[in-house]
C-alpha cells in the first residue's frame, strides 16, 4: 500500500511543482491539494491521509497556519503525520511544532524540496511515527553554545542516552519506563539529570523536552 498525502500550499505554482515531484515517486499518492487552513482541515477529514505536507504560512492569517494545523491534528487525527515546509531557520517554529510531542512530525526548510529524496525521507519517517528536524535549524539552535552542549551530550550516561533516545521517538515517561524496565519515578529522575547536564533545567518547561530531543537528533547525523 502506498502513502496517501494531502498537500497544502497557497502558491499555485509551488503547489503544483511539489505535487508533481511527489507523484513522480512510486508509492506516494497526493489525494488532495489545498490553498488555505480551512481547506487543509476539510481535506484531512474527508481523505484520511497518512501524511500532511504543508507550508508553514497560508491564508487566512499568513502566520503559522501549518503549525496550527499540526497541533490541531494531534487531537483530531493523531494518526496523521505532518511535514511542515518552512523558509525560517528560527528554532522557535520547530519548537512550537514539536511542543505537543515529536512523534510523526517533521520540520524542513523549503530548499529541501529541490532534493526530492529529502522530502520523501521525511514523509516516510513521519508516516512511521518518527521525526525529522532540518539540520540547519538544529545548527541555529545550538550555535551559541555548540562546544558546551556537545560536551554535555558526551557526559550523558548510557542510561541517560537510552532515555533521551526514547524521548526522541516521542514516548512519554510511562512508555519509556515500560520499554526500559524502569519505574516512572526513575525515568523522571533520569530526565531531570539530562536537563541539568544539557543546561536547560531552568528553561520554560514546555520547551525543555523538545530542546533536549532536538540536540540529540542533531548529533545523529
Amino acid at each position: 500500500m502506498g502513502l496517501r498525502l494531502v498537500l497544502a500550499e497557497d502558491n499555485y505554482l509551488v503547489r503544483e511543482g511539489v505535487r508533481r515531484l511527489l507523484e513522480s515517486r512510486p508509492g506516494l499518492d497526493v489525494v488532495a491539494c489545498c490553498g488555505n487552513l480551512d481547506e487543509l482541515l476539510a481535506a484531512v477529514d474527508s481523505e484520511s491521509p497518512d501524511v500532511l505536507v504543508t507550508d508553514i504560512r497560508m491564508p487566512p492569517g499568513g502566520m503559522d497556519e501549518g503549525i496550527q494545523a499540526a497541533q490541531r491534528l494531534r487531537t483530531t487525527h493523531p494518526e496523521v503525520g505532518v511535514v511542515v515546509l518552512s523558509q525560517f531557520t528560527d528554532p522557535s517554529y520547530a519548537l512550537a511544532l514539536l511542543d505537543g510531542g515529536t512523534a510523526g512530525r517533521a520540520y524542513l526548510l523549503k530548499e529541501r524540496v529541490e532534493d526530492v529524496d529529502d522530502i520523501v525521507a521525511a514523509i516516510e519517517a513521519v508516516a512511521g511515527g518518527g521525526s525529522v528536524i532540518d539540520p540547519r535549524v538544529v545548527e541555529t539552535l545550538v550555535a551559541n553554545k555548540a562546544r558546551a552542549e556537545e560536551s554535555a551530550l558526551a557526559e550523558l550516561t548510557p542510561r541517560e542516552l537510552d532515555v533521551l533516545r526514547e524521548m526522541a521517538e516521542g514516548k512519554n515517561n510511562a512508555a519509556i519506563a515500560e520499554t526500559l524496565f524502569l519505574s516512572t519515578r526513575s525515568v523522571e529522575k533520569v530526565i531531570h539529570s539530562i536537563f541539568l547536564k544539557l543546561g536547560i533545567a531552568w528553561e520554560d518547561s514546555a520547551h525543555r523536552r523538545v530542546k533536549a530531543v532536538i540536540m540529540y537528533l542533531g548529533e545523529q547525523d
